[in-house]
């Protein structure tokens, strides 16, 4: 009966530790990642005119994103680079040289024709240099989660794929200028301001890529 308790709380354990292994990333990104279109008021129609008030969107507009549940596509276009490089150089010497030449008549007399020298000597040199170049390139569609009071859009979206064992994640979020979008709804990511670029992903492949919590542990409170 011990046996069984003993094999039904590892095989918990081991069922909880693979669940873990496909457990969604956390995310940054503006919550939440999609928004239903809110609902409008219907208008009485008016037959025999062209113009039809419960229209969401004038007859010949462009159709570009600006409510609550529109889509917009983000061009990801981002890259950075960065490099820092640093040297300091210290250098300091010192000499002591003392002798006594001659006493008399007094009690320490002995200490006639004794010298003493010294010599002090330090150097410091230290480097740095740091570079660092990154690149994200690729697609993905939002939803507009928010209309703020100036007009601005607030998107936000999440792309899925399913690559063998493990799942890849997509996700951005920021805040759209409508007069940065195009005519085909599709704005640059460098034109969307506190954007939030994300690329995670889980699975076996992307756990082994990890540092285990026991070796994590150790790093953290060995002092070397």
């Amino acid at each position: 009966m011990r046996l069984l308790r003993v094999l039904g709380a590892l095989s918990v354990v081991l069922l909880s530790g693979c669940a873990a292994l496909q457990a969604t990333p956390p995310t940054a990104v503006h919550q939440p990642m999609s928004m239903r279109p809110e609902m409008r008021t219907p208008q009485a129609s008016q037959p025999g005119a062209i113009f039809q008030p419960g229209f969401t969107r004038p007859l010949f507009e462009d159709r570009r994103a600006r409510f609550v549940g529109d889509i917009i596509t983000i061009n990801l276009v981002e890259q950075t680079a960065a490099s820092k490089k640093s040297s300091a150089n210290a250098e300091r010497g010192s000499s002591l040289d003392a002798s006594i030449s001659a006493l008399a008549k007094v009690p320490l007399a002995g200490l006639a024709a004794l010298s003493a020298s010294g010599e002090n000597t330090s150097k410091f040199n230290g480097k740095g240099d740091a570079a660092a170049n990154n690149a994200f390139t690729g697609t993905i569609t939002t939803t507009v989660i928010e209309v703020l009071p100036n007009g601005n859009l607030l998107v936000s979206g999440e792309k899925q794929i399913a690559i063998n064992q493990g799942n890849e994640f997509i996700r951005f979020s920021g805040i759209v200028n409508p007069v940065n979008v195009t005519t085909s709804n599709t704005v640059q990511s460098v034109q969307v301001a506190d954007a939030r670029i994300e690329y995670r992903a889980n699975g076996y492949i992307d756990e082994t890529q990890q540092m285990g919590w026991l070796q994590r542990f150790f790093v953290n409170v060995l002092p070397f």
